[in-house]
């Protein structure tokens, strides 16, 4: 049985998917442009407000993609001593840098604590933008950090079948694929390889 995924969590991954597997054996990349940005906020409707009126420009682009750089580094981080997906491998940003940039895009919208006490439970905290919350990387920073430092994230893995650049979470101890697409891709891979003749 698969464990529930936190809208955090489903929110910090779904901004690392949107470098992918093309189909053609290469990376494709969501982000490319202000619409592909547009497109990607409106389909995700918790990150803002008014996420339906939506529309990007290139600044938010270039801050939400320097954004998803940081989130790919630090879920590299947590993989170890797994390997980050291909994709990232040989362009990671490190750690503290990455670690500076999320902080950064999260103190975009400062936070203030508001206290909830329905009647017949104990007193509650959540914390909420102190101005409207309409910063698209911050919200999505802190959608991560949420991730990051929440249960979640021991969950976290690179899939490594052919051709795929995914992080999924972990749903039952026997998965070692982000689809079930992936583990036949490997499977298939593994037996090419043991039954290769040479040459």
């Amino acid at each position: 049985m698969r464990e529930p995924i936190s809208g955090d969590a489903r929110l910090a991954l779904d901004l690392a998917l949107t470098i992918r597997h093309d189909g053609n054996g290469g990376v494709a990349d969501d982000l490319t442009d202000p619409a592909g940005l547009t497109a990607w906020v409106r389909a995700h409707p918790e990150v803002l407000p008014d996420a339906g009126r939506f529309t990007a420009g290139a600044a938010q682009l270039a801050t939400v993609r320097d954004l998803r750089a940081a989130v790919r580094a630090l879920f590299a981080h947590a993989v170890r001593p797994g390997t980050p997906s291909p994709a990232d491998a040989a362009r990671l940003l490190p750690v503290p840098e990455a670690v500076r940039r999320l902080n950064e895009a999260a103190a975009r919208t400062p936070t203030v604590p508001v206290l909830d006490w329905p009647e017949g439970t104990g007193p509650d905290v959540r914390h909420q933008p102190a101005h409207g919350g309409d910063d698209l990387a911050s919200a999505l920073a802190h959608a991560v950090i949420a991730f990051l430092t929440g249960p979640d994230r021991d969950r976290l893995r690179a899939c490594h079948a052919p051709r795929c650049v995914r992080y999924f979470l972990k749903g039952h101890p026997r998965q070692e694929w982000c689809t079930p697409s992936c583990g036949n891709r490997a499977r298939v891979a593994r037996h090419h390889q043991r039954h290769r003749t040479p040459a």
